[in-house]
């Protein structure tokens, strides 16, 4: 487990781009915290380091996007699972069928997608009185503890 102070939106921001440096398809990124904690800020970072096609809103209405990537890189499947209610909604999105050429960020992701990858990160947002943020990774797999104990920021 990993806990970062981010003070700005762009340090949130700059959080997210750093993590997407480590990230290859197939990763799932389970993102949980209040209502304006940063969590689509965190995503647009990793989006930026993705270089996939926007813009990177919260997909509440639609559950889902898929941003393809401008390159050759990974496309980024970014999720907003607060309306959905039990795994087996989350099993009739199929997401796991695109996972192979995608990384998965998870917003509201806490409790409902963990089964859906064997290793996976969980990053929890606090936001604080001062209305800067607290980040913390918890990593869950080999993979993402060798990516927390080497520096993945």
């Amino acid at each position: 487990m990993t806990t970062f102070s981010c003070i700005t939106v762009e340090q949130t921001h700059a959080l997210g781009l750093q993590l997407a440096k480590h990230l290859t398809p197939g990763d799932v990124v389970i993102l949980d915290g209040p209502l304006g904690a940063g969590k689509t800020t965190f995503t647009q970072g990793i989006a930026a380091g993705l270089d996939v096609r926007g813009p990177i809103t919260s997909p509440t209405f639609v559950i889902y996007r898929i941003h393809p990537n401008n390159a050759a890189g990974p496309a980024l499947i970014h999720l907003d699972a607060y309306r959905l209610n039990s795994l087996a909604e989350v099993d009739d999105l199929d997401l796991d069928s695109n996972l192979y050429n995608a990384v998965l960020v998870a917003e509201w992701g806490s409790g409902k997608l963990e089964n859906i990858a064997d290793e996976y990160l969980v990053v929890e947002f606090t936001r604080n009185d001062d209305d800067s943020r607290r980040i913390t990774f918890i990593p869950n797999g080999n993979r993402w503890d060798d990516l927390i104990t080497s520096g993945i920021a």
